[in-house]
């Protein structure tokens, strides 16, 4: 087995929007409503959490520089709905849709920047009500991709399955976790290239006291395809954002 020798760094800058529905706080896990919950400041901890039961959809624009030969710019707006379901006495089943819309720049002589929207990611979380005795959340299940690019550069054109995992930790001002995925093709154009993908999003996230749904966000998301040659296998961006 060879070990990777070489990785891809992307520099991207992240802001966010969350719109949370009305009927988000009207079914407590517990049965009980907190004075403090309905405020702004705890609806957006509460958001940064994939698996609370609470209705929302986040708006995450992820901007990538250096992107390709021209070294362009990329830009990504992830809309991700989630919405639960009361699955059990205690357990929760959470799902998360990812649909990106995407701006690429070209890779190739020719080409013109391409606009429209990714392949589109649904993942469904199993996860029990209440936290561990330390305070964490988890949930699993599996995640599935969709052929649904609108232009071939966007997208694999292929059909995909895997598991997925979160666990986090809201302490105080701070959430922190991580979230991970492998996806396998499992169908799709024959002519594209195989699929075989790990997500790995460690997430840490400060929430300011003083202004109350203001938080900083360090998200990165990184990917390790598999099918590609040792020195293009892992992509890590750095850079951070505001909510």
């Amino acid at each position: 087995m060879k070990l990777v020798t070489h990785t891809a760094i992307l520099v991207p800058i992240t802001l966010s929007l969350l719109i949370v529905s009305p009927l988000s706080f009207s079914a407590p896990a517990d049965g009980n409503i907190d004075p403090g919950e309905n405020s702004l400041g705890e609806m957006a901890k509460t958001a940064q959490n994939p698996v609370a039961a609470m209705i929302s959809v986040p708006f995450q624009n992820n901007t990538n520089f250096n992107v390709g030969p021209e070294e362009e710019t990329q830009n990504i707006l992830n809309i991700q709905p989630v919405i639960p379901f009361d699955f059990s006495e205690n357990w929760n089943l959470i799902t998360r849709t990812i649909i990106p819309v995407i701006s690429q720049p070209k890779f190739a002589p020719g080409q013109d920047r391409e606009n429209g929207i990714g392949d589109i990611q649904f993942s469904a979380f199993l996860s029990p009500k209440e936290p561990s005795s330390g305070g964490w959340l988890w949930g699993a299940g599996p995640i599935a991709q969709l052929d649904t690019a609108t232009d071939d550069r966007l997208g694999a054109q292929r059909w995909g399955l895997g598991p997925s995992a979160v666990i986090l930790r809201p302490a105080g001002a701070w959430v922190y976790g991580a979230l991970i995925n492998n996806v396998w093709d499992v169908g799709g154009d024959n002519d594209r290239d195989d699929i075989n993908q790990m997500l790995i999003q460690p997430f840490v996230n400060y929430n300011f006291a003083d202004k109350p749904g203001r938080y900083l966000t360090f998200a990165p998301i990184v990917t390790a395809n598999w099918e590609a040659d040792s020195d293009n296998t892992w992509t890590v961006p750095l850079g951070g954002g505001i909510g």
